[in-house]
């Protein structure tokens, strides 16, 4: 009877279906290209530290020192570095009117930022500032192999996912919505851009992708697909050969970095490091305390010394480094004894930002043409310096600066006096 063997077939048809499904779980995990997720109650929620609204780098100077690299130093972002540039993305700037750090058409804010780092891959949460984590596993280098193998995605400390959902604006916008969409991504992106500029960071844009690939790494939901990826990371800096650093003019051994213990000012210090270091100047940092201590931006150093043992004489030049800390420094006995013996001693002294106060409180600038923050003008000329207000000031062995903007300027000049220093004692005759 035809019905009965008719009325078989789905039974039949379900059990090879069973059967297939069976087979494809198994074979097809083999194929995959990115590792199996961490179980999801083993994923964390990072709650961010509340961003820094007051930058020490002017919008001038960001772009003016904004590059794109294709390397990257070995070394981790901190969550502090990670959230600020969250925030620049896509952080919320008006809690009341809910708005964020870039315009988004019809306030309908397309853009969700996934980030992919050695601890794992996270999506940002603007409202909260908090990380929310999909993997706990490093996928650089998944990641990498979606965009063409560039290494730049693979050595970033921080990869940034810009994605973005057409659909949340199609309804209203109808086929402008792309268009739209794509732009809010560029604002987006330099945002971040210019955020790592002014903590001390370097970055590189990438658009050139597998669209499905960057989808399945950072586990998109359907209706998102990745517009860009910013590569984040420390700047990296190349290496002198053995042959090139006996060639060099080692103008000192050594200059000492004098940074507050907290909220010193990112920039400042590290543009004064590179600088130095590119010159054949090894520098060391020393503060009131010994350890890892963080920048105003989240940037973090190691104080190898402390102010209480540091000796002047084992230094050519003596550098106080600015920022919100540094106040901390103004009527420091240690560091005014620091500033009134390199003076005795006859080192290069400088001083940016807020710093030239510590100066100008040690009474190592009566006479001298100086420059510090417009608001410390009259102190300063109360203590006999005479303040002229301009970026760099560069009078005989001490060097003072305005603002981290010039931190390039004022590294430079100290490069400059050293040179003067040694070419100096290089001529008095020995007795």
């Amino acid at each position: 009877m035809r019905w009965l063997k008719d009325s078989q077939m789905p039974g039949r048809m379900l059990m090879a279906g069973c059967c297939l499904t069976a087979l494809l779980a198994a074979v097809l995990p083999a194929f995959c290209e990115v590792p199996r997720r961490t179980r999801a109650g083993e994923l964390k929620v990072i709650q961010l530290p509340e961003p820094n609204k007051s930058g020490a780098v002017s919008l001038e100077t960001a772009i003016n020192m904004r590059r794109s690299v294709q390397q990257f130093a070995d070394a981790p972002l901190s969550f502090a570095q990670i959230g600020q540039l969250a925030w620049a993305g896509q952080g919320i700037t008006d809690k009341q009117q809910g708005l964020r750090a870039v315009p988004s058409a019809g306030d309908l804010y397309p853009i969700e930022l996934y980030l992919v780092t050695p601890e794992g891959v996270f999506v940002y949460n603007s409202e909260g500032h908090s990380l929310k984590q999909i993997s706990s596993l490093d996928l650089r280098k998944q990641l990498s192999s979606a965009a063409s193998g560039l290494g730049p995605v693979e050595d970033a400390a921080c990869d940034i996912v810009i994605a973005g959902s057409v659909r949340k604006i199609a309804p209203k916008y109808g086929n402008k919505a792309q268009k739209f969409m794509l732009l809010e991504a560029g604002q987006v992106a330099g945002n971040i851009q210019l955020q790592a500029v002014s903590l001390g960071l370097a970055s590189m844009p990438v658009s050139d992708f597998e669209t499905r690939n960057v989808a399945r790494v950072c586990e998109l939901p359907a209706e998102f697909e990745p517009l860009l990826i910013v590569c984040v990371g420390h700047p990296f800096v190349q290496q002198k050969s053995q042959d090139q650093a006996q060639s060099a003019v080692q103008i000192t051994k050594k200059a000492i970095l004098i940074v507050p213990a907290a909220r010193f000012a990112d920039v400042e210090l590290f543009e004064t490091q590179r600088i130095l270091n590119e010159a054949g100047i090894a520098s060391v940092v020393a503060s009131s305390k010994i350890g890892v201590i963080q920048g105003a931006f989240g940037g973090i150093v190691a104080s190898e010394i402390t102010l209480d043992s540091l000796k002047v004489e084992d230094y050519e030049a003596v550098v106080f480094i600015g920022g919100p800390g540094a106040a901390d420094y103004f009527n420091n006995l240690a560091v005014l004894r620091i500033a009134r013996e390199a003076s005795a001693r006859n080192k290069v002294i400088a001083a940016i930002s807020a710093a030239p106060m510590i100066l100008a409180n040690a009474g190592v600038l009566r006479g001298i043409r100086a420059t510090g923050l417009p608001q410390q003008r009259e102190q300063m000329k109360k203590t006999g310096a005479q303040f002229t207000g301009s970026t760099v000031e560069h009078d005989g062995l001490i060097i003072t600066a305005s603002d981290s903007s010039v931190a390039v300027q004022f590294a430079r000049a100290i490069v400059v006096a050293l040179k003067e220093r040694q070419s100096k004692l290089d001529k008095t005759p020995t007795k």
